[in-house]
């Protein structure tokens, strides 16, 4: 056993602000809210911006579609940047550079500038990854799961606090004597200021592994995690488990990205809310994030101390089934407090799911955990891609069919044909999603491991104090 090892913590105590382990694990985790953040930052702003801009129905959906795109490719690269350069570096960059496309979204004067920056502002989605990766060098494996979960599931609050959030910084920003039509410019840029800000933070105030940095520790002759550099991406590449995986995530998280960027209209659409009621549903939607992911993280590691590694696979594919279940009946629904029901029965499972998903995958490769993160992580964004395009030429069409057969008879009606037929499209779509939700989970029962890998895992499970050290 490393000396790594032997430093990492193995309780999640969140008031031991002494202790680095905790202290990265609170910085990292606020740095992925404020990304997530100004990710979504501009969803509450949607009705100003196609107004001002004169956004077409069909730029509004490759603006959700755009914004999940860019982050496959940064999450694919961004994992193998960690093994080689460390998370602390990877993440002070990414701040300080995402936080560009951020603040220039504030400044677009076309539909073609907005949707350039939707697409970089994506990158900042890569921040997921890194998260995950620094709190698996920080935490014990008895622990890790339940970190890596928490970290992840309080930093996905913001693609929903944003809908509360942004809304009160653009009115503080009225306050001062901004148009209010001009309000959410002054709003993403503020955000990405902040993002921007955070990165000094990041740079300052945490080191990669409670033993120092990684270009430190090599100065000093320390092999610190340095075996996973051993392994190439390509052997990453050719295992079959975090294809899989791989898949699993982008039926987890790829579809609650999804939700975050389609519901509030939806809820709309179906259920004739406000937008402010929808939005605030939406919030509520993105609040179970504060325990659900935890949860996930907790259960996966209780069945991994009864039941092994095999236990944590199993667990989540029920979860992840469970998931897609939910989001089949809600797509069904027609009363809004049945509907309500079902979609926080949707939310608390989606994201157990996630958080079971990265219980899984520091046990698949250890020697290339920010690869597999960084692959794994990609899929999640894939999925929102695939989702989002099967919602939009599914509206698409039923939109513009709905609007030919509607013609004469007046704007309002011709708006409430729309909404309707954007409403049942998206039930369908729905619907679909929920039955390829089903069938992934049965895939993720194919995920193996060797008796050698279970052993090694019971091992670092069971560690003693005298292998770890506690952290109090």
């Amino acid at each position: 056993m490393d000396a790594t090892t032997q430093s990492k913590s193995t309780t999640l105590n969140l008031f031991n602000l002494k202790n680095v382990s905790i202290r990265t694990f609170w910085i990292t985790a606020i740095s992925f809210f404020l990304c997530f953040f100004a990710w979504f930052g501009i969803v509450p702003f949607m009705p100003d911006v196609v107004k001002e801009l004169g956004l077409r129905p069909d730029q509004k959906w490759n603006s959700i579609i755009l914004a999940v795109s860019g982050t496959v490719f940064a999450r694919l690269l961004i994992g193998k940047l960690c093994d080689k350069y460390g998370p602390r570096l990877c993440y002070t960059w990414l701040l300080m550079l995402g936080a560009i496309p951020v603040i220039l979204c504030g400044l677009v004067q076309t539909p073609t500038q907005f949707l350039i920056c939707r697409l970089f502002i994506g990158f900042i989605g890569a921040s997921f990854v890194i998260t995950q990766v620094h709190t698996s060098l920080m935490f014990a494996p008895n622990i890790v799961g339940t970190a890596n979960a928490t970290s992840a599931g309080w930093g996905n609050l913001g693609g929903g606090a944003n809908r509360l959030g942004m809304p009160i910084i653009a009115a503080g920003v009225v306050s001062f004597g901004i148009a209010e039509g001009e309000a959410w410019r002054y709003s993403m840029v503020i955000a990405g200021a902040v993002c921007f800000l955070m990165g000094i933070v990041y740079y300052f105030f945490t080191q990669d592994t409670p033993q120092g940095n990684f270009k430190d520790l090599k100065e000093s002759g320390i092999k610190i995690e340095k075996k996973k550099d051993q392994v190439g991406f390509a052997t990453v590449l050719k295992d079959y488990r975090t294809w899989i995986l791989f898949f699993v995530y982008a039926a987890s998280f790829g579809i609650e990205l999804t939700v975050y960027g389609t519901m509030d209209d939806y809820l709309q659409n179906t259920f004739q809310l406000e937008r402010v009621t929808a939005g605030n549903l939406v919030l509520s939607f993105a609040l179970m994030n504060i325990f659900a992911r935890t949860l996930g993280g907790f259960f996966g590691d209780r069945f991994g101390k009864l039941k092994g590694l095999r236990g944590r696979v199993i667990f989540l594919a029920a979860i992840l089934a469970i998931q897609g279940f939910m989001l089949i009946t809600f797509s069904g629904t027609t009363s809004i407090a049945i509907g309500i029901c079902f979609l926080i029965l949707f939310s608390l499972s989606v994201q157990m799911a996630e958080g079971a998903t990265f219980s899984v995958v520091p046990f698949i490769n250890k020697k290339a955990i920010g690869s597999v993160s960084g692959i794994v992580g990609a899929g999640g964004n894939v999925g929102a891609f695939l989702a989002a395009m099967l919602l939009k030429s599914q509206s698409a069409v039923a939109e513009k069919a709905a609007i030919a057969a509607n013609q004469g008879m007046g704007e309002a009606a011709i708006q409430a044909a729309q909404s309707a037929a954007s409403s049942a499209a998206v039930s369908s779509g729905y619907f679909i999603i929920g039955i390829v939700v089903v069938v992934t989970a049965i895939s993720a029962l194919a995920i193996r491991f060797s008796t050698e890998d279970e052993k090694v895992a019971e091992i670092d499970t069971a560690v003693s104090e005298k292998d770890l050290i506690p952290v109090r």
